[in-house]
């Protein structure tokens, strides 16, 4: 089976919000109540907000795909950062998630690489993502590619 990554295209919505839904409950759902879940959901992974972060000027979305199916997916934003985060260009890894049965078969190094690319093209100097303190495989994952810590925000789900 071929494996591409590409940016997302409209067409993608659909399938795109029903990946990240279902990969932001696997991340997260143990943690937090089936109200809060499906009320972060809800507003935030629907197919016309795919759509809407798809066409904005704003975001770049990159998906991975393998047969027409939808793997794993980044999100990257331009605008302010945190004052914790140093460099003026800098550019956000808003989301990252891979789908549960392709972790750990290459696509997130893949991916981040083709993040980090898409950041530098945009002209960021500096790249800043969040990533969740009980979820050491990904914190594990981001410090192989450099990142440090240098800073905390609250996010809230519900």
């Amino acid at each position: 089976m071929s494996v591409s990554l590409r940016p997302a295209t409209p067409s993608d919505a659909r399938a795109l919000a029903a990946l990240a839904e279902r990969t932001f409950r696997d991340t997260f759902a143990t943690q937090n109540s089936p109200q809060n879940m499906d009320v972060h959901c809800r507003a935030h992974y629907g197919e016309a907000l795919q759509s809407a972060e798809i066409a904005s000027a704003d975001h770049v979305t990159l998906v991975v795909e393998a047969g027409g199916v939808l793997l794993a997916y980044a999100q990257l934003r331009w605008g302010t950062a945190p004052a914790c985060v140093s460099g003026a260009q800098a550019g956000e890894i808003r989301r990252f998630y891979v789908d549960v049965p392709w972790l750990g078969k290459g696509i997130s190094h893949a991916l981040m690489q083709a993040c980090l690319e898409a950041l530098q093209e945009r002209g960021s100097t500096t790249a800043w993502l969040g990533v969740w303190e009980h979820n050491p495989r990904a914190i594990a994952f981001y410090r192989k590619w450099g990142f440090t810590q240098v800073g905390e925000h609250c996010f809230e789900v519900g």
